[in-house]
């Protein structure tokens, strides 16, 4: 870990305003695309860089933005990392959202997040805020592999839980699917059953697959090697060096998906659920051109 001051901390992109308070991550996901080259890391993934004045440049950045909108942030690092248990910067930067009137859109893996629970509630209830979790498989044992350093996804779920009965809007991404690893129906029927038992409002997936870049590449082969010997000569024979790697069942994979989703009012193309979490409450976007 260490310290920078940022120049700057919003970023706004097709009307989208995000935030990334780290850079890097400690959760060692193997396939985690954050790591690939074109990011332009200068320093290890695991060595995560601290933007120590975040707080203090949101606070400016909001308090001279004329029109209330969503808060992204977790897109590209966990806001939720071991890190945060120390720093609460995360925290901080929640407080100061709720502050401005501003909504928030928040992804996570990590049931720390539970610690601001109360926050976010209070957000919900003033502006709107979305929890976003990613699940990728059921099977704890697998999880541990995939995902080493972050509470598997039955804990996971028992937060979309808790977020549900504090009336928290919540969304899953299933993603990625990897090829050959965790792309069974059996693994995705009970993902989704389980999102349908917990009430959450939609439902993220690109194809039931994978993607692979320069600098991702290399770390989820080097973790096929270790755990799964000979998936990576696999992976080699059928895909090549492509970037988009859908399990040969993505078609019945994403047709399970539709049925689910349906049969429960639950969200399931990217584009509802993108709309739904940019879309600032209509109440709050009315008071605010009045105050201006």
């Amino acid at each position: 870990m260490h310290f920078v001051e940022a120049k700057g901390i919003l970023t706004t992109n097709g009307g989208r305003c995000g935030m990334n308070i780290y850079r890097g991550c400690s959760h060692g996901c193997i396939y985690c695309d954050s790591r690939s080259k074109c990011y332009q890391f200068t320093h290890p993934f695991e060595d995560i860089e601290v933007k120590q004045n975040a707080p203090m440049l949101l606070e400016a950045a909001l308090k001279s933005k004329r029109k209330k909108c969503m808060i992204g942030t977790g897109s590209m690092s966990d806001p939720y990392m071991h890190c945060e248990t120390e720093l609460e910067l995360t925290r901080k930067c929640l407080e100061i959202i709720h502050r401005y009137g501003f909504g928030l859109a928040i992804q996570t893996k990590s049931d720390r997040i539970l610690r601001d629970i109360d926050l976010l509630h209070d957000i919900n209830k003033d502006t709107k805020c979305v929890v976003q979790m990613t699940l990728t498989t059921y099977d704890d044992k697998l999880c541990s592999i995939l995902e080493p350093n972050v509470c598997n996804t039955k804990r996971r779920l028992e937060v979309l839980k808790m977020m549900q009965e504090r009336g928290i809007p919540t969304i899953v991404w299933i993603t990625p699917i990897l090829p050959f690893i965790n792309d069974t129906e059996e693994n995705v029927r009970l993902i989704l059953e389980a999102c349908a038992k917990v009430g959450v409002k939609g439902i993220i997936d690109f194809g039931m697959g994978l993607t692979l870049r320069e600098g991702d590449r290399e770390y989820f082969y080097a973790a096929l090697d270790k755990h799964f010997p000979g998936m990576k000569k696999r992976y080699i024979e059928t895909y090549g060096n492509a970037y988009d790697l859908p399990s040969p069942d993505s078609g019945k994979l994403t047709g399970i998906l539709k049925e689910i989703c349906m049969e429960n009012n639950i969200m399931y193309k990217p584009d509802d659920c993108f709309r739904y979490m940019n879309e600032f409450p209509e109440k709050y976007k009315q008071m605010s051109l009045f105050d201006a």
